[in-house]
């Protein structure tokens, strides 16, 4: 495994070709200020001592040792050591319903922030399981992928709003869908979803998408939110209106919540003020055997930087000790050739 602890320091690479088109007009306008005193061959013969070789060299040296700094700062490493992590634990995912008709007020202040308040809870008391989080109106999106970051967690929650997804509806079976491809591999035997919805789907089929949920290993939990009676839906200071201007009136649907748990062996719970029903359906899921799930992580990273810096000193040093003229004394050791 290999990665940058600062990848913001490669930005200094693109110093490099900046320096070098310097150098160029750098060295066109000096040749044109040598052209003007006379013939290049016999410039040459009036300079015996200068070596525009050495001052190429020197300058290339600077950039190499430019490079190697860019990356060093960069902090390239290495994961030295793949360990496994054996945890014993379920993958829950929970696709939350965002829709307007969420924020009825049958339930205290509303369905969805009384959902966002029962699933901050829920995450308190997890240990070693992991999971996930898709919210869902007219379509459905992966809010959270399966993870054990619990704080992580909790922030997306606290986010949760009906503002999430533009186009609205309850598209229910998009989010069973979608959260079963979402499980990590490895993890079949282990899959829980729990749909927090007040059902009323007006996009899919949900039912037929919880019957190929079924067929992966996932079990779905529904919960109902919502009341028989229904209640009208604020918004913008006022309520939501048919075209006739009659009010909107958001009621349970129980009956298809009821059908999407019974085709994977899940279970419907019907949330009440008192309890939402998160807590009764972990308690029903740690009654079932919960399946050991092995994870590799690279535990430790081995910092390279400092070979890097080590070389690009190297280079400056050599740099420095290399005189931009022909030393007479060193004139038998022609090592740049001219």
């Amino acid at each position: 495994m290999f990665r940058f602890g600062t990848p913001e320091y490669l930005w200094l690479l693109l110093s490099i070709p900046v320096l070098l088109g310097v150098y160029g007009l750098y060295a066109r306008a000096r040749k044109r200020r040598l052209a003007r005193f006379g013939n290049p061959a016999l410039l040459n013969l009036l300079m015996p001592e200068a070596s525009p070789k050495r001052v190429r060299h020197k300058f290339l040296l600077v950039l190499l040792a430019i490079a190697l700094i860019g990356v060093g700062l960069a902090r390239p490493q290495f994961g030295s050591k793949l360990k496994e992590v054996r945890r014993t634990g379920i993958e829950i995912m929970i696709a939350v319903d965002v829709s307007n008709s969420m924020l009825a007020q049958d339930f205290e202040p509303n369905r969805l922030e009384r959902t966002k308040f029962a699933i901050d809870r829920l995450i308190e008391q997890l240990d070693e399981d992991q999971i996930g989080l898709i919210v869902f109106a007219g379509e459905a999106y992966v809010q959270l992928p399966i993870t054990s970051d619990y704080v992580a967690a909790r922030n997306f929650v606290r986010h949760l709003s009906t503002d999430m997804v533009t186009r609205q509806g309850t598209a229910m079976g998009a989010a069973i869908d979608l959260a079963a491809m979402s499980f990590s591999s490895g993890s079949e035997g282990s899959r829980v979803l729990i749909v927090v919805s007040d059902g009323e789907n007006h996009e899919d089929d949900p039912v037929a998408s919880a019957r190929m949920a079924a067929e992966k290993g996932i079990k779905i939990y529904t919960i109902g939110i919502g009341t028989e009676d229904g209640a009208v839906i604020p918004y913008g200071g006022d309520y939501i209106r048919h075209e006739d201007g009659s009010l909107v009136v958001t009621k349970l649907d129980e009956q298809t919540l009821e059908q999407v748990a019974l085709a994977t062996g899940g279970a419907y719970i019907r949330a009440t003020n008192r309890s939402i029903g998160l807590n009764e359906i972990i308690q029903q899921i740690n009654e079932v055997e919960k399946k050991q799930l092995t994870t590799q992580v690279f535990e430790d990273y081995n910092e390279q930087y400092q070979y890097l810096l080590a070389l690009a000193l190297a280079l400056l040093i050599l740099e420095m000790l290399i005189i931009s003229r022909k030393n007479r004394l060193l004139a038998r050791f022609n090592v740049f050739k001219r």
